[in-house]
């Protein structure tokens, strides 16, 4: 028995929706998250603003929807068979996130703007910040099965080691993402996780 959609019910059409996380996206890196605003997004979209209100209940539900969805798909968790091969794939993956063109100048203004809002901040965390590092865990556990990694390693420090410097060589030092230096970072990260 097929279920009809109750007459007058929203039905979310997948390519609006589409077009609302790409109009934010861009909203974001022209105008930033202070100056963004549901007309802007409605605009830029084609759509009505009761169609960004069907999906989200805020400014800040619908900025961060947008930028999890687009964020948490990019955090690969590859499989290589070794330990160093999957830090090398991953921070390959973490430098074509963080230095994405629209991106790049997204996150620099949320990260200004999460240090006056709190709820913000607590959102980012929650909707980026945890799943993505929810997905640096497999890595970090499939090499601790494989006996790469001591079972006792302190895997949030661990994890706090893939980010930070391509986050602080590209958004603080602007500069660039070589080969070379993600050759480096992965034989300092395995040397600092005391990999066997």
């Amino acid at each position: 028995m097929t279920r009809r959609t109750p007459t007058g019910a929203a039905v979310l059409q997948p390519g609006i929706t589409k077009a609302i996380t790409e109009a934010v996206l861009a909203e974001l890196a022209e105008r930033g998250y202070a100056r963004l605003s549901m007309e802007a997004v409605a605009k830029r979209a084609g759509v009505g603003k009761s169609a960004l209100y069907r999906r989200w209940p805020s400014k800040l539900n619908m900025t961060l929807a947008a930028v999890a969805d687009f964020s948490v798909g990019r955090a690969e968790i590859p499989d290589t068979g070794s330990l160093a091969g999957d830090v090398r794939k991953s921070l390959e993956a973490m430098a074509h996130w963080l230095s994405h063109p629209q991106f790049s100048r997204i996150l620099a203004d949320l990260v200004a703007e999460m240090g006056r809002n709190p709820e913000l901040s607590d959102f980012v965390e929650g909707m980026i910040g945890r799943p993505r590092r929810a997905r640096g865990r497999i890595l970090l556990d499939r090499a601790i099965a494989r006996g790469e990694l001591d079972p006792g390693i302190d895997i949030e420090f661990a994890l706090d080691l893939f980010p930070a410097p391509i986050y602080w060589r590209l958004l603080v030092r602007d500069g660039e993402i070589e080969p070379e230096y993600l050759d480096k970072l992965t034989d300092f990260i395995i040397r600092g996780l005391g990999a066997h």
